[in-house]
């Protein structure tokens, strides 16, 4: 395994990070356990979670996910060895049966307060905002555009208040941010700069792959010049950057096969451009899941490269793409096939 730090600590973190959305509705709590079991003898030592998984969210699976980790911890004493990341659900449609609240110090401190318990875990060491409060183009948005019926008000200040005085309490650790845009980013920088007692946002974790490299265009910057670490998330684009619903497949208890409406990454011109890749990692015998995260693992913004896997199989082969070099001219080909298709899936 290679490892890296979150941004401003001295917390070394394994550059591929568990994730665990499937656990509790794709996958079941002894699979769950199997996976942090495997991962965690191969090194990794960097877990992601949130109060809102699994995914797609339900009442009935609300945190499941989350209680999963807490019985593992139970189970076998091991909580010193992880670096426990965990998100608080913003305010959707779809997450009104968590609450409607926001982001208000009552809700910080209730959604806190669960995680902690379903994780049967004293701290967590990287709390996340899941997603803004405002209206902006996260979730597939690829543009921005303004919505007259956004009242938001700036409470920026109000939040770091609330996560400064739950670090002092030694439940949190540290603090970062997601699906956030670079104006987002910067707003909350800005105000740790100009209130210096408040906490800094160490990391950013947004998706990016293949498939999605919007993160370039206005965050990457930030992320170099203000040291912001990205945790990328979905960088198989919901497994479609394995090949494995090339030439119109749909396996059977795939995530695109139980969830339909997950098509970000299936348009038409997504496709051509998976076929491509494809046939780019055929070229050069390795596979398209590790040629695709080989790639993400390369990226000078990355701190860690969030993997997500249903069976151990996959698993495996995502954990040893940490292992594979591209050479200098996959990663030109690479550039090439971007070109045509430049981000056809955000």
């Amino acid at each position: 395994m290679k490892y890296t730090h979150l941004p401003h600590t001295d917390v070394e973190v394994s550059k591929i990070c568990l994730g665990t959305m499937t656990w509790g509705n794709q996958n079941t709590e002894a699979e769950g356990h199997e996976q942090m079991d495997y991962a965690l003898d191969q090194g990794i030592n960097f877990f992601d979670t949130a109060e809102l998984y699994p995914i797609p969210a339900h009442p009935d699976r609300h945190s499941l996910t989350e209680k999963i980790i807490g019985t593992w911890f139970k189970k076998n004493g091991n909580r010193d060895k992880v670096v426990l990341a965990s998100k608080i659900a913003g305010k959707a449609d779809f997450t009104k049966f968590i609450r409607t609240t926001g982001f208000t110090r009552a809700s910080i401190i209730e959604a806190l307060e669960g995680s902690l318990k379903r994780l049967q875990t004293d701290y967590i060491d990287l709390y996340q905002l899941h997603w803004p409060e405002r209206n902006t183009n996260y979730f597939g948005q690829r543009g921005y555009t303004h919505q007259v019926t956004d009242y938001w008000e700036d409470n920026i200040h109000q939040v770091l208040e609330t996560l400064q005085d739950l670090m002092r309490e030694g439940k949190i650790r540290h603090v970062g941010i997601s699906n956030e845009t670079p104006w987002g980013t910067m707003r909350f920088l800005e105000e740790s700069k100009v209130h210096a007692s408040l906490p800094r946002m160490i990391t950013i974790q947004n998706p990016y792959s293949l498939l999605n490299r919007l993160f370039e265009v206005g965050m990457a910057e930030i992320s170099m010049r203000e040291n912001i670490g990205l945790l990328a998330y979905s960088p198989l684009g919901f497994g479609v950057l394995s090949g494995k619903y090339l030439g119109n497949r749909l396996p059977e208890g795939s995530r695109i096969a139980l969830f339909p409406n997950y098509k970000r990454y299936s348009s038409d011109t997504a496709v051509k451009a998976t076929q491509k890749y494809y046939e780019l990692a055929q070229e050069h015998n390795i596979s398209l899941a590790q040629m695709a995260l080989a790639y993400v693992n390369t990226r000078p913004f990355l701190t860690s490269n969030i993997i997500g896997s249903t069976t151990m199989k996959q698993l495996q082969e995502n954990i040893g793409s940490i292992d594979i070099t591209l050479t200098p001219e996959i990663m030109e080909d690479i550039e090439k096939i971007h070109n045509e298709h430049p981000n056809p899936a955000p």
